[in-house]
């Protein structure tokens, strides 16, 4: 395995961890809460979160860039690029709700080869390295075998998503096709489909920080992750996630 890889890979585990329990600090408490332009929240563990990640990484490796929710671009040299969401789920964050997690997903010239995402009220840290194996903790974890819709559970973040991108009727269509449906929004219904406990997550409107870390993850526990035209890139709004054996019969739908 590339050294160079590995060594950054296990920088964002700590990273990650650290900063998900500095935030879980916060969660345990009250808090401030702000609203960006384009009204979606924002808190002081989102910021402190960030930041801290930003400071620990570039101590190690300052030609590294980033892509943070909080802090935004920052170009780096070296061709590594560390993908920050500080507090995924920050509207259940700041309603205590415990999903929430920090992500980090790790990039070389563009491509997605690690992901990290610590949960810390569950305790819980999935986490992939390209080659290397995904896991939950120590545990290894594998996408599932169901290969039709009509066996599948499908998970998403919220209707009004497909709503506000006139997609409605390709997500229910979807839906419907599907033995259940969960609403296990955010990064939960993606690290679902990466161990296997559900089979589907379709998302729209994401950023490329929402998806970086768990794109690696469920690909390399075998699965599939692409936008809604089959394209793997974590650049569209729109997100496809599957075990791979019914990623082509739901993207028929949702083309359609």
């Amino acid at each position: 395995m590339n050294a160079d890889w590995r060594t950054r890979y296990d920088l964002a585990v700590e990273a990650a961890r650290k900063a998900g329990d500095l935030a879980r600090e916060y969660y345990e408490t009250t808090f401030e809460v702000e609203h960006k332009a384009d009204n979606s929240p924002v808190t002081i563990a989102d910021k402190a979160a960030e930041a801290l990640i930003r400071e620990t990484v570039s101590r190690a490796f300052p030609a590294d860039g980033f892509l943070g929710e909080e802090y935004g671009d920052q170009s780096g040299s070296s061709g590594y690029r560390w993908v920050i969401d500080p507090i995924d789920g920050t509207k259940s964050f700041i309603r205590h709700i415990p999903l929430w997690a920090t992500l980090i997903g790790l990039e070389y010239q563009g491509e997605q080869i690690g992901g990290v995402v610590h949960i810390p009220v569950f305790g819980m840290t999935y986490r992939a390295l390209r080659g290397g194996g995904a896991f939950v903790n120590e545990r290894k974890i594998r996408v599932s075998d169901v290969a039709t819709l009509a066996d599948s559970l499908v998970c998403y973040s919220s209707i009004n998503w497909f709503t506000k991108y006139g997609r409605e009727k390709s997500f229910l269509e979807l839906a419907t096709r599907t033995a259940r449906q969960r609403g296990y929004g955010d990064f939960y219904g993606f690290v679902l489909v990466a161990e296997g406990a559900a089979d589907l997550m379709v998302e729209h409107g994401v950023n490329p920080w929402d998806v970086a870390a768990t794109k690696a993850i469920v690909e390399e526990a075998g699965g599939r992750f692409t936008d809604w035209e089959d394209n793997p890139t974590i650049l569209r709004p729109d997100a496809l996630a599957s075990n791979g054996k019914v990623h082509a019969e739901a993207l028929a739908i949702l083309r359609g």
